[in-house]
């Protein structure tokens, strides 16, 4: 009988569900995805079906696990998930009473602008280190409650539960047993104090959220229960719960002040440990909790860049310029040969509005530079470039607010395959930009979180020692160039933001 102890990833994703198993040299032994679709009921407006959420989940695990039984049992379980996106379900049948609405959606932005009109920011992000914005929970929450008929009565009678999406995944695999989250998802609510630790009354009556809809938060390595036996097959305990960029943060071992990693997948997102004290911005940066291990809370700044990955595929999806991505690299080869640098032609991605520093839900895309001899291949290549701008306008603010100087960019996600962009990167952030060995850092993340729970590893130390390098970028780009290719990108922010 094989007995390698394994851990289980559940990686739920904005456009797909994965399972990945490692074991505990961290080698994944065995991984199966499904994809699932978004819908678009009205402008800006992003829901996803929690049935599919569920059964892409389910089916992606019993995959995963059928494919490592040979190589050991699976000793726990970690979840990783896309935060703020919003599910409320009746806790008696389990059904949820509306689309889950995706953190993505921007259908709130009016109440959040009304409640800045009051002069509520501050105080929200004195408690929470968030701004007021439609990104989060609190007021996708109060627009379920608002607009679902009955909703807001059963929900103060406590007949509703609210949670992201490792809630409500973790009610799905102990078949309603337990209603938990995680500190770090718990934090992107609008409603946790992150100070305290703790749900925070005057939010939630700023918000009109019933505390009974609300889960218990607790550790990131922490007993979050075991999987019924009719779910899995087996009851094996979930030990391990983080959102999905404070996994990759895990993942990606950055347990030292200064230490950063950047994810690029359907967004991008970057976020800085700083250590035990949170540390507020003055650029609109986000404070949040990197994670939270034996109760001791460590902090983080984030930025946030909503389109990152969707940038290219609405070039494949939405306008047909390319049909498959691998074509990306020869656009990239073709357009550089030809222009050189600068490009000239600057793509701003704001299909959602524009994240960290510009916080504007109401700026739209658009593509500044054009002329007659402008090609497909030159818009490929400033839908790539854009990532990177847009990463150094985030690197800018987060060390002007953390006062600290940057070296080292540890990346991940499923752009990084491109080493043009990882080149690009580096020559716009003049940092030196790292890929790990294993690139699947947000699975890995929980998988580490997991096995500190049940005992396969012994510190986040022990952890730190496992990280590997497998690609360095370093930057080549003379400094007048750069400042030519910035100052047109500054110029199309603008433009988009008027």
């Amino acid at each position: 009988m094989p007995s390698s102890p394994l851990i289980l990833s559940i990686d739920q994703g904005t456009s797909s569900s994965r399972a990945i198993v490692f074991n505990r040299q961290n080698e994944i032994v065995s991984s199966a995805q499904q994809t699932f679709k978004p819908y678009y009921p009205d402008d800006g407006w992003v829901e996803h079906n929690p049935e599919e959420i569920w059964r892409t989940t389910l089916d992606a695990c019993k995959r995963a696990i059928a494919s490592a039984s040979t190589q050991g049992n699976i000793a726990g379980v970690g979840i990783t998930n896309q935060r703020e996106t919003t599910l409320i379900w009746d806790r008696q049948s389990g059904k949820p009473i509306y689309n889950a609405i995706v953190w993505q959606d921007r259908r709130t932005a009016a109440a959040c602008e009304k409640l800045k009109l009051s002069g509520l920011e501050s105080e929200v992000t004195a408690k929470t280190g968030l701004l007021l914005d439609p990104y989060f929970s609190a007021t996708k929450i109060s627009w379920i409650l608002d607009n679902v008929v009955g909703a807001r009565q059963k929900a103060e009678s406590g007949q509703l539960a609210f949670g992201t999406v490792d809630s409500y995944l973790i009610w799905r695999l102990t078949n309603g047993k337990h209603h938990l989250t995680d500190a770090t998802n718990a934090s992107r609510t609008l409603l946790f104090n992150i100070h305290c630790g703790n749900w925070d009354a005057d939010l939630l009556k700023l918000f009109n959220v019933p505390e009974a809809l609300l889960p218990e938060v607790k550790n990131c390595s922490d007993d979050f229960g075991t999987t019924h036996k009719t779910v899995l097959g087996a009851e094996l305990a979930i030990a391990g719960v983080a959102g999905d960029q404070q996994a990759a943060l895990i993942g990606q071992t950055c347990f030292k002040p200064g230490m950063l990693k950047s994810t690029y997948g359907t967004g991008c997102f970057m976020i800085m440990n700083t250590g035990c004290q949170p540390i507020r911005s003055s650029n609109k940066l986000l404070t949040t909790i990197g994670y939270c291990l034996d109760d001791q809370t460590t902090y983080a700044l984030e930025g946030a860049i909503f389109n990152a990955g969707t940038t290219i595929q609405w070039l494949r999806d939405g306008i047909g310029l390319i049909e498959d991505t691998n074509e990306i690299a020869r656009h990239l080869k073709h357009s550089e040969t030809s222009r050189g640098r600068p490009l000239g032609v600057y793509m701003v991605p704001a299909f959602t509005g524009l994240g960290a520093p510009h916080w504007s839900p109401d700026a739209r895309g658009i593509i500044s530079g054009l002329t007659r001899d402008t090609n497909p291949s030159d818009l490929v290549r400033a839908a790539i470039e854009s990532v990177c701008y847009q990463t150094h306008d985030l690197i800018d603010a987060m060390l002007e607010d953390s006062g600290l100087s940057l070296t080292e960019i540890r990346v991940d996600g499923g752009m990084t395959v491109n080493n043009w962009l990882l080149q690009f990167l580096s020559d716009i952030t003049q940092a030196r930009i790292c890929k790990p060995t294993i690139t699947e850092t947000t699975a890995l993340g929980v998988s580490y979180l997991a096995g500190l729970q049940i005992g396969l590893f012994e510190s986040i130390e022990d952890l730190a020692k496992k990280w590997q390098q497998e690609q360095v970028f370093e930057h080549s780009m003379d400094t007048k160039t750069r400042e030519q290719c910035l100052d047109g990108w500054r110029k199309a922010v603008q433009r988009c933001l008027l």
